[in-house]
Formats: C-alpha cells, structure tokens, sequence
C-alpha cells in the first residue's frame, strides 16, 4: 500500500495486518453497517497492473476470455486468463484508460501474473508494470451510495459496468449499488472525508462479503488453475465473449459452452459456526458421499453470525440441501439466491 494513504487512514482510526485493513476500531458495527447502511472500503489491497504500449489491445485480445475491444472510456468488464486446458490462472476487473489498461485482481497473483503476460509480449510493443501503489481505490456500497457519489462528477455512470472519467478521478459503477472510486494519492484524503461523513468506513473482509452478496468470484492462488470460467458463473456476469477470436484456453471454454457439458456451478451459500471458511475448502454431499463434490471459491464473515461463501459445485449435488463443509460431516451449507439466475 501507499505509505503516505496509509498513513492517513491509520490517522481515520484503521487498524491494520499485513498491510490490509482490518477494520476501523468497531468491526462488529461495521459489519451490521454493511447490511442496512452505506459504507465506504479501501481498496489498496488489491493488486493493480497496467497494460500499455501501441499493441497492448491487440496483445490482451488474445490472453483474456473477453472482449477487450469493447472497453472504452465509459465501459468497464470482468475478464480472465486462462491456461490452455482453459481452467482460470486469475480473473479482473478491466478498464481502459487512454491507451493503457488496469487489471485488479487478487494481491497474491499480481506479480505473478505480470510476470506470465510478459512472457508471451515477444515482438509486441507492450509495456506491463505493478501499479498497485500508483493509484487509491476505494469502493463505497448500499442503498444511498449513488446519491453520496453524484455530487462528484456532473453525471453518474449510466449504469452497471459503465464509468465515469474526470481529471484525476474515475467512479466506476459495478452494480446498482456498489461504485469503485479510483483516483490520485493526493486528493484522496478530502475525498475519503467528504464520503466518509455520509457512510461508515469497513475493513476488506466487509467489501469481499459484498461481492459475495453480487456473486462476483475471485481467483486466489488457492484457486488458480481449478475452474474452467462457467464453474464459477464467469459466463452469467459476462466475464466471457464467444464471439471474438482465440485466445489461450479459448477451445475448452467455448466447448463447454456449446456442447453443453457443464457439470458445476457457483453457488452462494451460508455457514454456521465460528470457525472460517477458506478458499479451496472442499464441499461434500450426501450423494458422493467420501468424494469432494465441491469447492469454496470465497468467504467473508456474515453480519448475522457464521459466514457467507461462494462455492462452485456439483449441479446434480446441489439440488440435494444435504452440502457440507470441509468434511462430509461438517457444518451445513445452507444455499442463499444469487442476484442473477443460475
């Protein structure tokens, strides 16, 4: 993280560990906050590379499962990199800015996923950098976010997956009620401020349950290489295109597709119990018995007690309500909607 803005949020009372916020002194009234108020989470965990040089569309059109034509200075998307058995090496969020392009994804593969990309620029002209203390992220959520946000450009993105561009500053809109801020070092203090009033300010495990809640996966390094992308519903919040040309993996995945060989699903969930949750935790049913027929994608505490998760798994098995955690015994996956059908 930036030294100089973490400075300034432990001045905001943040309390941190390894580097991440933990939260800002009351993490059970933030996390109760989450359900019912806004709240305002930064972001700087997340890992951030930029993409740039007179070939950089061109390059990542043939590494990413979407279009990357199709963003421009209004559009944002979810995008992946797979490996050539198409199963997902890591997945971003995507967004152009002039000519060069920011991928945020999980902070334990950034440099790793750097270092793959660069691999393969060979002749093209395409520069790939960390920049994830370049910029300040912030993601502010709930029912009065758009309204909190509005005073900061003349109009708000249209609507999902659109942004807003104005010097120094970008508001992305995820959803209807969930908008990333990105903006520079220096003016981010007063922005945190004047947002801040009008929200509670939340650790990153508070952000995750969001994206639980909106059904967006994150590939971890727990997770890397497990997924063919429509395990984990990359296909329903439109992580994928199977209408551009090739790109590594393209073969399995649009087979998937077509043939209509899709076994697992992601699916939300609740867990009982005081014990966490994580990423690469095997999820069992009665109808495989000793023989995994799942696994966690994500978890993050929940404001009601236990904790929510996404889990790709087993379609057959899902419809059985007999899911377990961790064990074939363990404590009880209770599955909850996703906001889109499944």
């Amino acid at each position: 993280m930036n030294s100089t803005w973490e400075d300034f949020l432990r001045t905001e009372g943040a309390v941190f560990e390894s580097g991440v916020v933990q939260h800002f002194g009351h993490p059970e009234v933030e996390l109760k906050a989450a359900q019912a108020d806004t709240v305002i989470s930064d972001l700087s965990h997340l890992g951030l590379v930029n993409v740039s040089g007179t070939d950089a569309t061109s390059f990542l059109q043939g590494q990413f499962t979407n279009d990357v034509t199709k963003l421009s200075a209004s559009l944002v998307q979810y995008s992946a990199l797979c490996s050539p058995q198409g199963r997902m090496l890591a997945n971003f969020l995507i967004w152009q800015d002039a000519d060069s392009y920011f991928l945020q994804l999980h902070p334990g593969l950034t440099e790793a996923i750097a270092a793959r990309l660069a691999r393969f620029i060979l002749r093209a002209e395409v520069i790939i950098k960390n920049t994830t203390d370049d910029w300040v992220r912030f993601g502010i959520a709930g029912q009065n976010a758009a309204e909190i946000v509005r005073p900061l450009v003349p109009s708000l993105p249209e609507g999902k997956m659109h942004v807003v561009n104005i010097p120094g500053l970008q508001i992305i809109r995820l959803d209807e009620q969930r908008f990333q801020i990105n903006t520079a070092t220096a003016q981010a203090p007063a922005l945190w401020k004047r947002l801040n009033a009008s929200g509670q300010a939340v650790g990153e495990a508070i952000w995750r349950w969001l994206s639980i809640q909106s059904g967006i996966p994150e590939i971890s390094p727990a997770t890397q290489d497990k997924f063919v992308p429509q395990m984990i519903n990359f296909d329903l919040i439109d992580g994928i295109s199977f209408k551009k040309g090739c790109y590594t993996g393209q073969e399995i995945v649009a087979r998937t597709h077509y043939l209509g060989k899709l076994k697992r699903r992601m699916y939300r969930a609740h867990v009982n119990g005081t014990s966490a949750p994580q990423a690469g935790d095997p999820v069992f049913s009665a109808d495989l018995g000793d023989q995994a027929s799942g696994m966690v994608v994500n978890a993050a505490p929940a404001p009601g007690g236990g904790f929510d998760v996404l889990a790709s798994i087993q379609i057959s098995s899902a419809s059985t309500e007999s899911l377990h955690w961790k064990t074939p015994y363990g404590e009880l996956l209770t599955l909850q909607p996703l906001p889109y059908p499944v």
